[in-house]
């Protein structure tokens, strides 16, 4: 076929372009480009920036069901310091519900904000509650990544870490990639204006494994010389968590973030109660277990939050009954801060049981790779076995009996379980009913949650003592009728 001479014109054309910006990308390092970005965005001299706005977001980890969207939330304001020159991270936010349904420790919907304040130095993170700080090691690894996937924070990322550079041109833009080691990877796009518009990063996490996170970038406007967007959008595990329009912003804020002593000496903390013969009640932190010992094994319920908890949890475990396999590992509901630790008892061997809704979820995330900081799990090389629960499910030895039942029409969770010991009359449970302080009033409206847990507790006719709930104390019966108005 005879091309005119004006189709000819524009290949060949096209063709020197290509070739002109192949020779530009070849003769260009990475550092060069962060370089330019860096300057560009006003980030040389930068050591620490503080925005702020509000917009909506997701609960990150609390799906109402398995495999479903992070439950909507609305920001009424959200604020971030990045400390660059420190290391250190501070975000505040206050947040209400946007939708009924799904976990979290956000109020049910109609009933008010939660106010919340994080923080992070170095390697060290934690939370105020009130006035008190309260160590949240899960956190840690979570916020580096925050503190540094931000416009300017990862082009000081990407500079530090310059040997583990990697860079590729596509659509013009510049695609620089790094690692920065037992923490997170990232891949920051730099349009032709030396912008950060997007980030694409991965970290490690107690359930899904490595995990992706896009974080978008855009209407770049100048504050005192320093670039940075009204715009950020993120999403985490397939799903939104964030989409913000930032209102304000201040670049070189002193932020004044430092470790308390009460941080720099947080342990883990493991409490075992003895609650009847054989069973145990694990506490000593926010998350708790139980330990049901059998005849040549133990049955755990709840094995929570990550590694840290979970390792420390475990060996005590194994103290109560020196010989005795964990053999299976209950899981109460899907939410990550109650599944974080199955990866570690799947790591010792034990079969996890769930529901049956989640047993496929629960399949294929425990089936994904935590490569980029191994845990007992990726260790280990086992594979998890699942098992579900569909309405109720019974293990006994011919002596004990434990019998695991679904909660039905909580607004919380779908799959949702709870564990019955009809012989000590024992209900263990979490996140339907999390006792208040001793002799505390009723709240002037029920929660739902405690509402449905007796519905589910009447429904089946269980003859109940005591509640072991896997937040708070061990309470009788008693406190959760009082709690909703009502006599057992």
């Amino acid at each position: 076929m005879k091309l005119s001479f004006g189709l000819r014109t524009l290949i060949v054309s096209a063709a020197a372009l290509a070739l002109v910006s192949c020779a530009t990308f070849r003769g260009e390092d990475a550092e060069s480009v962060l370089r330019r970005a860096d300057q560009a965005m006003g980030g040389t001299n930068l050591k620490s920036i503080r925005y702020a706005g509000s917009g909506t977001g997701g609960t990150f980890g609390q799906a109402y069901r398995p495999g479903m969207a992070w439950p909507k939330i609305s920001y009424s304001s959200y604020s971030r310091l990045a400390d660059y020159e420190n290391s250190a991270l501070r975000e505040d936010a206050a947040r209400s519900r946007a939708e009924p349904t799904g976990g979290g420790a956000v109020p049910l919907l109609g009933l008010g904000e939660q106010r919340t304040t994080g923080l992070l130095r170095g390697t060290a993170a934690w939370n105020m509650v009130g006035p008190a700080p309260v160590p949240a090691p899960i956190a840690v690894t979570a916020r580096i990544h925050d503190l540094w996937t931000t416009p300017h924070g990862v082009i000081k990322a990407a500079l530090k870490n310059k040997a583990a550079l990697a860079m590729r041109n596509e659509g013009g833009k510049s695609v620089v990639s790094f690692s920065e080691a037992g923490r997170f990877t990232a891949t920051a796009w730099i349009n032709a204006d030396n912008l950060v518009e997007r980030i694409d990063s991965r970290l490690p996490h107690p359930v899904l494994g490595d995990t992706a996170v896009e974080t978008a970038f855009s209407d770049y406007r100048d504050f005192a010389g320093v670039k940075f967007p009204m715009r950020i959008r993120q999403s985490q595990g397939g799903f939104p968590v964030l989409d913000l329009e930032v209102k304000e912003v201040q670049p070189n804020v002193a932020s004044g973030i430092e470790v308390p002593d009460l941080v720099k000496a947080a342990a883990e903390r493991v409490t075992v109660e003895k609650a009847a013969d054989g069973v145990w009640y694990i506490a000593g932190g926010s998350h708790h277990s139980v330990g049901i010992e059998m005849k040549d094994h133990m049955i755990l319920v709840e094995s929570p939050l990550f590694d840290g908890r979970a390792s420390a949890m475990i060996a005590e475990v194994k103290k109560l009954a020196p010989g005795k396999e964990i053999r299976y590992a209950i899981n109460s509901h899907h939410h990550f801060d109650h599944a974080g630790g199955l990866r570690s008892a799947a790591a010792e061997g034990a079969t996890l049981v769930t529901s049956e809704l989640a047993k496929p979820w629960f399949e294929r995330v425990l089936a994904n790779p935590n490569r980029i900081s191994p845990d007992a799990f990726e260790k280990s090389g086992r594979r998890a076995t699942v098992i579900g629960v569909d309405g109720k499910r019974v293990f006994t030895d011919g002596a004990r009996t434990v019998e695991v039942y679904t909660i039905e029409g909580s607004v919380h969770a779908q799959g949702f379980l709870m564990v019955y010991l009809p012989k000590e009359k024992l209900l263990i449970e979490a996140d339907a009913y999390t006792p208040g302080p001793p002799q505390a009033a009723p709240p002037a409206k029920p929660n739902d949650n405690h509402l449905n847990l007796v519905q589910n507790i009447e429904r089946l006719k269980l003859s109940v003592d005591r509640i072991l709930p896997l937040h708070g104390r061990m309470v009788p019966v008693a406190e959760l009728y009082t709690a909703i108005g009502r006599k057992p």
